[in-house]
């Protein structure tokens, strides 16, 4: 059992390693990275796609990078924006890690790109447990999934930097009492900021930009508690992860190596053909 935790610990380290090397070749480059974790139909591709659009009519170099377990549909939605989009397939995969991230963006991200947006595959569990070395982890939550989710994610909830409500056009028509999702939130995340936003109507719209141009600009990020306190294992069945303490104050998540796969995507600016990351 020992040489299978020792093995665990080993493999999962390795991810530590290269998000911290990720996070300082792209710091000296000037670009922030923004990790954006959702379940699955939470509209952060609608919203993403909003704040591209708006990012560009400003003149803020970006870019987007998309992962799924199937289909280019996402990218091609996000290249309308005129944003290089790069997607990648992760042949099953729940989540994307740090080798995966970095073994994509060389030769593809523009050299001026101030702000890479990932948007994770569609999972609140896997996701959470990978430091893919972000300036900004953002948890995306709509309406419609019910103002429990914070308490029962509370390792994607908690280590958030910012948390985004998504289709607040229609709150009311679901029945979606803020006021506990806000409590919920705070539960697991004090002191987090809690935005509503709506891509439909516009509303909230530009937050993230001015968020993640914030943290590129070296202003403050939330320090989440549960980063700070030495979290347990956190354990699925998909990895064994858990979380170490460095140097800079946050719990970079451990997990196991995968593998991913880019697909080219008609019309997507940047989109390359396919590997095998």
């Amino acid at each position: 059992m020992c040489r299978v935790v020792d093995l665990q610990q080993a493999v999962l380290a390795k991810n530590d390693t290269t998000a911290q090397h990720l996070r300082t070749e792209l710091a000296r480059r000037g670009t922030a990275v923004v990790n954006l974790l959702s379940s699955p139909g939470s509209g952060k591709t609608a919203l993403l796609e909003r704040e591209l659009v708006l990012a560009r009519e400003t003149g803020v170099p970006v870019a987007a990078l998309t992962a799924d377990l199937a289909t280019e549909n996402d990218a091609t939605r996000l290249a309308r924006s005129g944003a290089p989009v790069k997607q990648v397939l992760t042949d099953g995969l729940c989540h994307l890690e740090a080798h995966m991230l970095r073994g994509h963006l060389d030769g593809w991200l523009p050299e001026d790109t101030r702000l890479l947006f990932v948007e994770n595959v569609g999972n609140l569990v896997c996701p959470a447990s990978y430091d893919l070395g972000e300036t900004l982890r953002v948890v995306l939550a709509s309406v419609t999934e019910g103002e429990d989710k914070p308490l029962k994610y509370p390792t994607a909830f908690g280590l958030a930097h910012l948390v985004l409500v998504t289709k607040a056009d229609i709150a009311e028509a679901v029945g979606f009492d803020e006021d506990a999702f806000r409590a919920h939130v705070e539960q697991v995340n004090p002191g987090v900021q809690v935005l509503l936003t709506s891509a439909r109507s516009g509303d909230g719209v530009g937050a993230l930009l001015d968020r993640a141009l914030d943290a590129a600009n070296g202003a403050p990020v939330h320090r989440p508690v549960m980063a700070r306190q030495h979290p347990s294992a956190h354990t699925h069945t998909h990895t064994h992860a858990h979380t170490e303490h460095d140097a800079d104050g946050r719990d970079r998540p451990r997990t196991q190596a995968g593998r991913g796969e880019q697909a080219a995507v008609p019309g997507a600016s940047g989109a390359a053909a396919q590997t095998r990351a």
